[in-house]
């Protein structure tokens, strides 16, 4: 199960970023209504809730100077989580005259790699193409919940319930299946470059708020390849950070401890 990153972007008069339907019950009730593009890498973008935008057609806005036009502001504040969060970092870096305000939750990057890895990488993913892939389906919303509470001890059952209207729909046959990508089972065929993204960052300019989860232990997905000390050392090349660890939290630190999260965001975006 995946679901590990959003980017968000709030399009109101105020400039501040609404979160949506996985963060939305954290908001005060007179910013729901919002307009909202989102984004997880497993999922279509939802706007207003009830429509679906591609993420490459947001990428497009973003990275290719398609200028965005936001009402009552020539600037934005952006939030990403984990590889969202990565790619809000990448982009502050890129388009700083763009960012307000920058919120990063988990997206602690990737290992350092060498060239001397890059033709196996590549040959690995040429096979996985050959192989299908697919999603696992759920015979109801409560077999969703209970695979979204497996992956995250820390969600309590209403939320979980909550969250698997919106992460699943319901097939044909009856059967739920979850909204995402088959093909991010695959790897990809590049390499996470460490010092070219570090240079991309030091450009940053927008003050960064980072938030982690006291209880995420990244030795799970890399090893001692990659530590928590080496993130937070890579990342004192940007040059405003403001940074907080929810507890009790993990990865999923926005549905963990939301109440928390939300009167951060409040105070760092106002």
């Amino acid at each position: 199960m995946a679901f590990r990153s959003e980017i968000l972007i709030k399009l109101d008069k105020k400039g501040r970023v609404l979160l949506p339907a996985a963060f939305r019950d954290e908001l005060p009730a007179d910013d729901r209504g919002a307009f909202v593009l989102y984004h997880s890498p497993n999922l279509a973008g939802v706007v207003n809730g009830n429509s679906r935008a591609g993420f490459d057609a947001m990428l497009d806005r973003l990275f290719f100077d398609a200028a965005p036009r936001y009402p009552g502001s020539t600037q934005i504040d952006l939030l990403g989580h984990s590889m969202g969060g990565n790619a809000v970092m990448l982009y502050a870096g890129l388009r700083p005259q763009r960012i307000r305000r920058l919120v990063n939750l988990e997206g602690f990057g990737m290992p350092a790699t060498q060239p001397s890895q890059s033709p196996a990488r590549i040959v690995k993913w040429l096979d996985e193409l050959k192989a299908p892939v697919e999603l696992r389906d759920y015979a109801s919303l409560d077999d969703v919940a209970a695979r979204l509470r497996k992956t995250n001890p820390l969600l309590p059952p209403h939320r979980a319930a909550w969250l698997a209207q919106h992460w699943s729909r319901r097939k044909a046959d009856g059967r739920f299946e979850i909204l995402g990508d088959a093909a991010h089972k695959r790897g990809t065929p590049t390499l996470y470059q460490r010092d070219e993204v570090l240079e991309t960052w030091k450009r940053i300019t927008a003050p960064l708020l980072w938030v982690e989860g006291d209880r995420t232990d990244t030795s799970r997905w890399w090893g001692t390849r990659y530590t928590k000390a080496e993130f937070h050392e890579r990342l004192g090349v940007v040059s405003q950070v403001e940074k907080h660890v929810l507890s009790p939290a993990g990865h999923m630190l926005h549905h963990d401890q939301p109440e928390a999260l939300a009167q951060r965001l409040e105070a760092f975006l106002s």
